[in-house]
């Protein structure tokens, strides 16, 4: 039996127990409802048709509180074995359950095909109409097109038709139509195009392109002549693009600046500085206020940045935050000119700091600002000043990596009370407001939802628990009561995930204001005897690596990422096949990166040889652990840092940044919930 396997097995017995040491039911015994309810799912997955009626039908009254389920499955059993006629009816339970049934828009789908298959297409019509705001999209569009057709009414169907075809057009819905059961507008036709280019597809956005730029006319035209060469861009084919893009002449101001942005990103890739150059002092004179200037600044001022050039840089950032205060991408430009004065101790620097608070309060640097604050604060004769910025990161931030370094400042400065002008100042910025305590006393809504799960668990069919509570999590109040019990059902991989998506703001929460097991869920350690063991074997520290497998995998054993790494610690083919010939694991193949335990001997080693080719500094190895050693070095040699937080924050990439600042804040929770120390 392998680990994974143990793990459900764990799961659902733990489960089991909980629902019998609650009374919530009695023993499962022949002729229970909840095994009938099981019995009656296996035949419908078997095609056993008749049986599943024959089980499911009297199953209603019995099994009240998922009447809804039995309905469901008795009405695809009824609908399989061409019994028309009676779906509709056998789903009135559907629609009718407290709380509302995560059944309900599939209920309607359904009845609405059995409702054609009778020819009752009117009611049908009738039916899908009643409830289109529920219905899942694009099927609710594409049932009611087809319904329409059915009554004869095309006028109608058509719009319908161009809403799966142009609104969806990677889904399954929309390869079973085209253009001509869908007949678009110029701007339809375009969006659907687009809506390929975004989606990756760049190749198939570029044929889509070419087939209706004939088409179109005026800015239309212009816009999908310039994504003829975006496509190509996208493709990597950059000298077409490059060259395509610089021969093309159009009228469309829009379609010019994003022609002139996509020259600047091909400039940019071919290492032509002044071409670079050409393109944003073009669009300054041009398109001042465009989005496409905008792309094009970020992306120039990134590149400076990679290359540690804050003459080049702080400029062009300098104009995104100051041309495009509002957009959500000024802060991260303004924080980057701020950084640099701080790097290079400028006398603003401390001036700038304040600067980013009070224009940019909700900003992910927020913290940052402060804590360096924090750290000019502690120079000064005041040091009053220092606990002030400290204190607030922790009140604003109780699980941020800041939050980590702001304590043990304040634990070594020692008592004292904060500077009331620091108070007052910090006072004065517009911080979000953010929750910091949730309810986890479910109300009689999130228990009815508890009560259904734990049933249909009884019965075996967990996914369906699963079901049920993602639908009370993503449409009622209590998202986080529900994203607990869904972790409690689920492998630990897919438990974080659970509170990632239903509780998002749980990183505000203050630890003991949760339940421990929401914390623990929220931070497992599966695998724990052979994490201890390999970590210890190589000098680290088990809650470290527990953190950087959260980050790498969510301790998802079988996870393969897009750079083809594999695993919990997430090791590269080729650097699997180096770590084993070093530890003389024989036989070794790729697919071992799959194994638990071999997958961790490798991962700590890893991160123990990075660590120890880098002076044992655990901020420069997590940075190359995640974007390469070459790297890590060359940017340990962009500052004389005094320590670590200013190497973290000088890394020019913001995956690798957070990486680093995830990794080691994850690891002070990790100590908090695993180590006694809350």
């Amino acid at each position: 039996m392998t680990m994974r396997h143990c793990l459900a097995r764990a799961i659902r017995v733990r489960w089991l127990n909980r629902l019998l040491a609650a009374g919530a039911i009695a023993a499962i015994a022949a002729g229970d409802p909840l095994a009938d309810l099981k019995s009656g799912v296996t035949s419908v997955e078997a095609k056993r048709y008749a049986a599943a009626i024959a089980t499911l039908q009297p199953l209603g009254k019995r099994l009240p509180r998922l009447a809804d389920y039995a309905a469901w499955f008795l009405a695809t059993a009824q609908f399989e074995s061409q019994d028309y006629a009676a779906v509709p009816k056998a789903l009135v339970p559907v629609w009718g359950q407290t709380p509302p049934s995560p059944l309900a828009a599939r209920a309607v789908l359904l009845a609405a095909r059995a409702y054609g298959h009778s020819g009752e297409t009117r009611e049908a019509l009738d039916l899908l109409r009643k409830n289109y705001a529920t219905l899942p999209q694009p099927a609710g569009d594409l049932a009611l097109a087809t319904t329409l057709i059915a009554t004869g009414d095309a006028a109608n169907a058509a719009p319908y038709y161009q809403r799966v075809y142009y609104g969806f057009p990677m889904s399954a819905e929309a390869a079973q139509l085209d253009d001509r059961s869908a007949p678009a507008t110029p701007t339809l036709m375009l969006g659907r195009a687009q809506k390929f280019l975004d989606g990756g597809n760049a190749a198939r956005a570029r044929k889509e392109f070419e087939a209706i730029v004939t088409r179109l006319g005026g800015a239309d035209r212009d816009l999908a002549r310039v994504s003829l060469g975006v496509a190509d861009y996208e493709s990597k084919d950059t000298l077409q693009a490059q060259q395509y893009l610089k021969s093309l002449e159009v009228s469309s101001p829009e379609a010019d600046a994003e022609r002139i942005c996509y020259l600047l990103l091909c400039a940019r890739r071919l290492k032509n500085q002044e071409a670079v150059g050409n393109a944003l002092d073009q669009l300054a004179r041009l398109y001042p206020n465009s989005k496409w200037r905008l792309e094009a600044l970020v992306a120039a001022g990134n590149h400076y940045l990679t290359e540690n050039q804050l003459e080049s840089y702080e400029p062009i950032y300098r104009a995104c935050y100051e041309a495009f205060r509002s957009d959500p991408r000024a802060a991260g430009c303004h924080w980057r000119v701020v950084w640099g004065h701080y790097l290079r101790r400028r006398a603003d620097a401390a001036e700038l700091l304040r600067a980013h608070l009070l224009l940019f309060p909700a900003s992910e640097q927020a913290s940052a600002a402060m804590y360096f604050l924090g750290r000019l604060a502690e120079a000064s004769p005041d040091v009053s000043v220092a606990r002030a910025y400290y204190g607030e990161i922790i009140r604003e931030y109780p699980n941020y990596y800041y939050t980590v370094l702001a304590r043990d400042r304040l634990a070594q400065l020692g008592a004292g009370a904060p500077s009331p002008g620091a108070i007052d100042f910090l006072r004065g910025v517009s911080f979000p407001a953010r929750a910091r305590t949730m309810n986890f006393e479910p109300n009689a809504t999130a228990k009815a939802r508890l009560e259904r799960a734990r049933m249909l668990v009884s019965a075996g069919l967990e996914d369906w628990a699963e079901g049920e509570l993602r639908f009370g999590a993503q449409t009622e109040d209590q998202p986080n009561v529900l994203a607990r019990e869904l972790a409690s059902l689920s492998s630990p991989d897919q438990a974080v995930r659970y509170i990632k998506r239903y509780a998002p703001g749980y990183l505000f929460l203050p630890i003991d204001s949760a339940p421990l097991d929401f914390w623990r869920f929220a931070f497992p350690i599966p695998y724990r005897t052979d994490l201890e063991r390999y970590s210890k074997q190589n000098g680290l520290d088990p809650f470290l690596m527990a953190a950087l497998i959260r980050q790498e995998s969510e301790f998802n054993p079988k996870v393969i990422s897009r750079a083809n790494a594999r695993g919990l610690t997430q090791i590269l083919p080729s650097t699997g096949r180096e770590l084993s010939r070093r530890l003389k694991v024989k036989p070794y193949s790729t697919a071992q990166l799959f194994q638990p335990a071999l997958n961790l001997q490798l991962g700590t080693l890893y991160l123990k040889s990075m660590s120890d080719t880098l002076g044992g500094r655990q901020e420069v190895a997590l940075a190359a652990y995640n974007a390469g050693l070459t790297r890590a070095r060359d940017w340990l040699s962009w500052g004389d840092f005094r320590e670590p937080a200013e190497f973290i924050e000088t890394v020019p990439f913001t995956e690798t940044r957070n990486y680093i600042q995830t990794v080691l804040r994850n690891a002070d929770v990790y100590r908090r919930l695993y180590s006694g120390a809350r």
